[in-house]
């Protein structure tokens, strides 16, 4: 599982039970949901780029709130 933290956002990325061998992310703020990944990906790296693409996305949208 990898574990980034942008605060207060928080990225992780955990395996999939199905299938076995994909990954999904979440993004947490302030330890609350905010967003998960509606598909599973088929590595951990593409699970990670993905969510890393959409934290800064979520991150953006909140500093011009």
């Amino acid at each position: 599982m990898i574990h980034e933290q942008a605060f207060p956002y928080t990225l992780n990325v955990q395996p999939c039970d199905r299938p076995a061998g994909h990954f999904r992310w979440t993004i947490r703020e302030h330890g609350k949901l905010l967003q998960r990944s509606d598909r599973s990906h088929s590595s951990e790296q593409a699970a990670l780029k993905n969510g890393r693409a959409e934290l800064e996305r979520v991150a953006s949208a909140g500093r011009s709130r």
